[in-house]
């Protein structure tokens, strides 16, 4: 049966063939199997085709009948604060590029950054944050938000969810594995904007999807801010870690202000009731000055999750049972600012992205609105196999990608 769609009533919709030859049934199983990306560029085939993929029935037969691993797998990238640019999904495997919708927007509030998006099911979630606010005194002091957005795929559309119970941005967040909850820990108001400024906090809550509803937990044993946070174990033996961070500062000269980041991890034991303990220092002094951008591979494939950490073009892995890193690997090719570059895990592998800033062109009229454009190399690593392979693709907007400030998630579809 042809799908539903809300611009047309079921009777023009079931007219309407998808495929020559075949009923309609049969025909929507065979392009559920079309990648995700492509399929803003399919409708234009048809009527019939431009119905089928902007209405919920693809997407829905997708997660109902694929396993995960025919499932797409995609990037959400968000530039810039995603109130005012819109935040894009990437598939590496066709190297297609696909806009969503801007986040809806709030005239008093602007310059939204560290936020957390995570994805559960077909929803994607953009939670805290930091940015400035037109209400606030002074104006160029950041501030935090608590806002937590959702954006539906089903039917393309964002909408606004309850807000956390405190205001934080910076902070490490998880979803709880095969539920519906998900963790934020720690965080503050740290803007890039005013990088030596901001809060730290030790709040700890947890977000009931089905309830939206937000619950506080025990706190961190110390404030913590810009720290990781990932689930291990399963069952009553599941834990959430919390890795890295600053807590205070300190000044050189009584003036300039340094953060003192954590060399330790804590763990939240979810069986006895969200009690705290601490792990003790993940490497010896003067071996790094801080943790540096932490992945963690795990599901199909991976009886214990593997945590992955990439510092100045060294890819280290952690081992629970010494507290330690060891060398892993090291990237092909370095990147010139190594704290521009992204870090993720998707599909098994982890993807190293490096903004490549294009060769700048004469100040013409013509080509004003091109020179800032970048091309960004993807080198992908496969623990398993310990193989690199790499690829290079071309962002459809014109302004350079940062990954100081950028966000990335990853989602299945």
């Amino acid at each position: 049966m042809a799908p539903s769609c809300s611009s047309k009533s079921h009777e023009e919709v079931e007219l309407q063939t998808l495929i020559p030859g075949l009923p309609n049934d049969l025909a929507s199983l065979i392009l559920a199997f079309v990648p995700i990306s492509h399929h803003s560029r399919l409708k234009s085939v048809s009527k019939s085709w431009k119905l089928l993929f902007s209405s919920k029935t693809l997407i829905s037969l997708r997660q109902s009948l694929l396993p995960i691993s025919a499932r797409s797998h995609l990037l959400c990238i968000f530039p810039q604060d995603p109130s005012i640019s819109s935040p894009y999904l990437f598939d590496p495997k066709n190297l297609a590029w696909c806009a969503l919708p801007a986040m809806p927007c709030n005239p008093h509030a602007y310059g939204l950054c560290n936020f957390t998006s995570i994805s559960v099911g077909p929803h994607l979630y953009v939670i805290g944050g930091s940015l400035f606010d037109t209400r606030s005194f002074p104006l160029d002091r950041p501030c935090s938000s608590s806002s937590t957005f959702r954006f539906d795929f089903l039917d393309s559309s964002w909408e606004s969810l309850s807000p956390m119970l405190a205001a934080r941005g910076s902070f490490a967040c998880a979803v709880i594995p095969n539920s519906n909850n998900i963790v934020v820990a720690g965080g503050g108001s740290r803007h890039p904007m005013n990088g030596a400024a901001g809060s730290r906090m030790s709040s700890v809550e947890m977000y009931d999807i089905g309830k939206d509803e937000w619950v506080a937990l025990d706190g961190l044993p110390r404030c913590r801010a810009g720290c990781v946070g990932f689930f291990v174990g399963n069952g009553e033996d599941r834990e959430f870690w919390v890795m890295g961070g600053y807590g205070e500062s300190r000044t050189i000269s009584g003036v300039f202000p340094v953060d003192e980041y954590y060399k330790d991890s804590v763990v939240m034991e979810l069986k006895s009731g969200g009690r705290w303990r601490e792990l003790g220092d993940m490497w010896e002094e003067g071996e790094r000055g801080r943790l540096g951008k932490i992945v963690v591979l795990e599901g199909e494939g991976w009886d214990v999750p593997a945590i992955f950490m990439l510092d100045g073009g060294i890819i280290y892995r952690y081992d629970m049972a010494s507290n330690r890193w060891s060398k892993e690997t090291s990237l092909p090719r370095k990147a010139s600012d190594e704290s521009s570059v992204g870090f993720v895990s998707l599909d098994g592998e982890l993807h190293v992205l490096i903004p490549l800033n294009g060769t700048r062109l004469p100040e013409t009229r013509k080509s004003r609105q091109h020179k800032r454009s970048s091309t960004l190399l993807l080198q992908i690593y496969h623990p398993r196999k310990e193989r690199w392979r790499s690829m290079i693709t071309k962002p459809p907007f014109n302004y350079p990608l940062n990954f100081k400030t950028a966000v990335i998630c990853t989602i299945g579809l």
